[in-house]
């Protein structure tokens, strides 16, 4: 198996790569839309609108695949999997602004609505599977597995160190 079809097989990751084509298909169906602005600055901001959708569609499955070894640290498998429940949380704010803004094809807003839903399920049920023993002790103190702080004693410092060995 290559490094690529690690990630690629799981389904968390092909549902990401869906949205993202649900994603694609909406940016382009408003892009295509005569939604009738009142000033330049509406114009702008459904532009921005459509612009962090597609941004925040595209981390999601690249984050996946750098979170997707499984010898990775848990506290950068942890940071990753923050990344991504941000851009599908605003996955949905993005889609307001554009509703907000006048699309009236709301359905596939909808359905995008529904299959962010379902991500967050598999996302739940893939940071379920993260190895919270393969750490180091995060000094930041925000991805530590459950019962280790960010000020405690490392307990590979304990171990000797000869550089002759």
């Amino acid at each position: 198996m290559n490094r690529f079809e690690k990630w690629e097989n799981l389904p968390i990751y092909k549902k990401a790569m869906e949205l993202l084509k649900l994603v694609d298909y909406i940016v382009e169906s408003v892009e295509k839309t005569d939604i009738d602005f009142e000033n330049e600055l509406e114009a702008e901001m459904i532009k921005n609108n459509l612009h962090h959708l597609a941004n925040n569609a595209l981390i999601i499955p690249s984050k996946i695949a750098g979170a997707a070894d499984e010898d990775m640290l848990y506290d950068i498998k942890m940071e990753n999997a923050a990344i991504i429940r941000k851009a599908a949380r605003e996955l949905i704010t993005d889609t307001r602004g554009i509703e907000m803004h006048g699309f009236k094809d709301i359905e596939y807003l909808d359905l995008l609505r529904t299959e962010v839903e379902n991500f967050r399920v598999l996302f739940a049920e893939w940071v379920k599977t993260f190895d919270c023993w393969n750490y180091i002790i995060d000094r930041w103190g925000l991805f530590n597995p459950p019962g280790v702080n960010y000020d405690d004693v490392d307990p590979d410092d304990d171990i000797p160190f000869n550089p002759n060995d």
